[in-house]
């Protein structure tokens, strides 16, 4: 294998643990035995402290970063490329949501700082957020890298929302989410996702399809999990990742990415 490429949340990042010592170790290793690691994430760049504090940037400096929108250096902090979803887009995206999830609210992801209606509840980057709009189409100036839409208000919880969202927004958008325990979307741009991001990458360093190890565990996997000849779903993750992959690794919580990295590269 050429290339290992990771979701970071459910996959190697443990739930309420961090990152552990074998991960850590069995990612290095692979490096080691000449495989290129690419972190493949819905954070943002800003979230990524803790990986770069885990692993640096010189062996690992680049991360697809917002479910495939933004391809980032981390060991320059500058931006690789971007795919945003367009002004037009935008506000079409949100009138289909609004008429179709009850009590929707909007947030708007750049690569440095996000956006936030008034009632939109934020999970994360609380303090860090721009709020003062009492609609997101009011801050649809230019285009940008993820819309997140969150049904608080509602029963609905993200696989819900998700099977009323696909049908909406086909042909418009990508729609997914990766966290089947919340009432969150997050959509972007038609046809971006990490697999169209991965697949750039790829092209970029020469890498064939079949040479990349891929895992991921959430429905903003499935694409990479779909598109790569070699996959795998920590068994701890959704059932679409699951019927995505190729191969199911154990949990993440057992160093499942760890175990098979060791197996792949005979550790």
């Amino acid at each position: 294998m050429k290339l290992v490429a990771t979701d970071l949340d459910g996959t190697i990042i443990r739930f309420e643990a961090g990152i552990s010592q074998r991960t850590i170790t069995a990612l290095n290793n692979a490096y080691e035995k000449g495989a290129r690691v690419l972190f493949a994430t819905g954070r943002p760049p800003r979230w990524l402290g803790e990986v770069v504090d885990a692993f640096g940037t010189e062996k690992f400096p680049w991360a697809i970063c917002c479910n495939g929108a933004l391809l980032f250096d981390l060991q320059a902090d500058k931006v690789i490329k971007e795919w945003e979803i367009s002004i037009p887009d935008a506000f079409e995206i949100v009138a289909r949501l609004r008429k179709n999830l009850p009590g929707v609210t909007f947030a708007m992801e750049r690569n440095d700082h996000y956006v936030r209606e008034r009632r939109y509840i934020p999970r994360w980057d609380v303090g860090m957020d721009i709020i003062g709009t009492e609609t997101i189409e009011e801050q649809i100036d230019r285009p940008f890298l993820k819309l997140i839409a969150r049904c608080t208000e509602s029963d609905l919880d993200s696989d819900e929302m998700l099977g009323i969202a696909t049908p909406v927004l086909a042909g418009l958008a990508t729609v997914t989410h990766s966290n089947p325990e919340d009432s969150l979307l997050e959509i972007s741009a038609h046809g971006v996702s990490k697999a169209s991001a991965l697949a750039y990458v790829a092209e970029q360093w020469g890498i064939d399809r079949e040479e990349i190890l891929v895992f991921g565990d959430n429905p903003n996997d499935i694409p990479m999990l779909e598109w790569a000849t070699h996959s795998y779903a920590v068994a701890s993750g959704h059932r679409g990742a699951h019927a995505a992959a190729k191969n199911l690794a154990p949990a993440c919580n057992e160093d499942g990415v760890a175990q098979i990295i060791e197996k792949v590269f005979a550790l």
